[in-house]
């Protein structure tokens, strides 16, 4: 007989994934969560509405869509992100039909990140600028005495007609944005890009590295940067605030901030803009809300956090107004012009506009290094909520990435990514390529997204289950919650779907109505398709992805459907998982009723 050689070779046990992390507490999400839906938009976005749609009278409309559609769905990211502890793609599995929807949140995400930290770049470029003294795009500034007079321009048409010429006066700020910061002035449009702006580029690789090393840093450790960014923004508008009501003029700003045309009630247009804005400001649709709210203790109050973060952003948009337009009044004053001549939509009442206004304020390089630092950390917390996005779906549906190493290596591949991709954005006809994906990646696209989650948690998931979901998280739900509760499942089954179908079919009646323009430049039509391509990659990912669940299941259509709408094995109740988030290995199912 031979010796005995010992015990067979066990079979190498591969090592666990390393486990998600948790936010270290619930004030960092709470405080995170804020900043990322307190955004730039709320700066330059929401004043402009309130003038463009009837002063005061827009914030009816603001609010009742506030109710209906913004406080519903953000709830519904939360509480799905937070009783899946999964990021937007995985926590699909409580309905793998629906698996798309995950998919196109993602994408809706990577195309505003890539040209939102451009925003970043701006304002990084006019932060370093505003360290002169004068600034450089102020009337004391040497090289804009010429462009400071008043000058004559002709009309030609009036000179046909026999009348005389108009005057006007040229913004050295326009001229500075124009030409020194974009170089547009040297492009004739899409189609003409032209050379980078190496000054913006660099700005655009500073700021991408900060997110970098700001995301490295993980959950845990990165909420603790929103201590400042999150409540910064707030202080500065505090202060701009108590100055702007120091000024002459500043009564004539606020009142037309405020001015109230109650007729515009009754234009489809107020209703859209009003249901628009709810929806960006807050974040809805990509996926940074359900990735944070993943990190979340299984017993948080979602719905005191809806409650709070919410109603707190809607808030600072509001009191953000009088921060802009009492500054705006006194530039109006000093210009001898009508307040509404001085104010601008989008880039331009943050970078021209505004810009100007500081610029005729005493100590002005003090006010502008305020205003663009606070543009900044605006910025960076929206920006940190999308990246987090992303990266928690790929880290979920990979988990082997989540080793530290290996993650350094992924968000590094990502900012480089969305770097080298953003340099066509910094060049001389960047700012075309800027508005067509501004304009389009967060249109119809993220409407649909946002449609088809509510259907299907409310239709496919069941509203009824998904409430015992929250009540289970809640644990001891106080009575004000069971009445909330009660409030959004009516939203959910019936107000939500339907607003949301409204702005969807009113976007695309706009879309044929009014081309799209920057300024003058009236967009060709091959840039409009290659606009409406963007929102349709994100939509065709619902249909694509329910193809692919449909054709995994076995039996007849019906039967597949079925099948394809009930929650994977893998999918976590309240009774497999304990208050403090651990995972406890206990079989389940869950039964959808016809009541569902």
């Amino acid at each position: 007989s031979q010796p005995w050689a010992g015990p067979p070779p066990q079979p190498e046990i591969p090592a666990p994934s390393p486990p998600r992390e948790t936010w270290a507490g619930k004030y960092k999400f709470l405080l995170s969560c804020l900043g990322y839906c307190v955004g730039l938009g709320n700066i330059w976005r929401f004043p402009y509405l309130c003038y463009r749609n009837g002063g005061g009278i827009f914030l009816i409309p603001y609010f009742i869509m506030l109710l209906f559609t913004g406080l519903p769905l953000f709830l519904m990211e939360l509480s799905l992100g937070q009783y899946g502890a999964a990021g937007p793609i995985t926590v699909w599995k409580c309905c793998p039909l629906l698996k798309g929807v995950g998919v196109a949140m993602l994408i809706v995400s990577s195309l505003v990140s890539l040209y939102y930290n451009v925003i970043i770049a701006w304002a990084f470029y006019y932060l370093g600028s505003s360290f002169q003294s004068p600034l450089p795009w102020s009337c004391d500034a040497p090289s804009n005495a010429d462009l400071c007079q008043v000058v004559t321009v002709t009309c030609w048409a009036c000179v046909l007609q026999n009348t005389s010429g108009s005057t006007s006066r040229v913004s050295a700020s326009e001229v500075f944005w124009n030409e020194q910061v974009l170089g547009v002035t040297h492009s004739s449009g899409l189609g003409d890009p032209g050379p980078v702006q190496w000054p913006l580029a660099l700005c655009l690789l500073a700021a991408w590295v900060l997110v970098f090393l700001g995301m490295l840093r993980g959950i845990r450790r990165s909420g603790k940067v929103g201590y400042f960014t999150a409540t910064f923004p707030y202080l500065v508008i505090l202060i701009l605030i108590v100055r702007g009501a120091t000024l002459d003029g500043s009564l004539d700003g606020v009142r037309f901030y405020l001015s109230s045309d109650w007729s515009r009630l009754q234009s489809a247009q107020v209703w859209s803009d009003a249901a628009s804005q709810i929806f960006y400001s807050l974040g809805i649709g990509f996926g940074g809300l359900l990735s944070m709210a993943s990190y979340n203790k299984f017993d948080n109050n979602v719905i005191r956090d809806t409650l709070v973060i919410a109603i707190g952003n809607c808030c600072t948009s509001f009191f953000a107004g009088f921060a802009i337009f009492s500054v705006l009044g006194h530039m109006a004053w000093r210009k001898q012009v009508p307040v509404g001549s001085v104010t601008d939509s989008g880039p331009g009442l943050a970078f021209v506009a505004y810009p100007e206004a500081l610029s005729l304020l005493p100590g002005s390089p003090f006010w502008s290094i305020l205003f663009f630092l606070m543009l900044f950390t605006l910025g960076v917390d929206t920006l940190f909520g999308n990246i987090e996005g992303i990266t928690t779906a790929i880290l979920d549906e990979f988990p082997a990435l989540r080793d530290w190493r290996r993650k350094t290596v992924l968000l590094g591949a990502l900012c480089t990514s969305f770097y080298l991709l953003g340099l066509l954005l910094v060049t001389q006809g960047g700012i075309f390529w800027f508005t067509l994906i501004d304009t389009y990646s967060t249109g119809f696209g993220l409407i649909i997204v946002a449609l088809f989650m509510c259907l299907g948690i409310a239709f496919c998931y069941g509203v009824n289950q998904f409430c015992r979901d929250i009540v289970d998280m809640i644990c001891r739900c106080p009575p004000w919650c069971s009445h909330m509760l009660g409030y959004f499942r009516v939203c959910w089954a019936f107000f939500t779907p339907c607003l949301l179908l409204f702005t969807l079919i009113y976007t695309f009646l706009d879309m044929d109505s009014v081309p799209l323009r920057h300024g003058t430049y009236e967009y060709p039509a091959w840039g409009m398709s290659l606009g409406v391509c963007m929102g349709a990659l994100t939509s065709l990912q619902i249909p694509l992805w329910a193809a692919v669940a449909l054709c995994r299941e076995s039996g007849t259509l019906s039967d597949r459907f079925q099948k394809a709408t009930q929650p994977l094995c893998s999918w976590r109740t309240a009774t497999a998982r304990d208050v403090a988030g651990d995972v406890i290995d206990v079989p389940f199912t869950i039964t959808l009723t016809s009541s569902d």
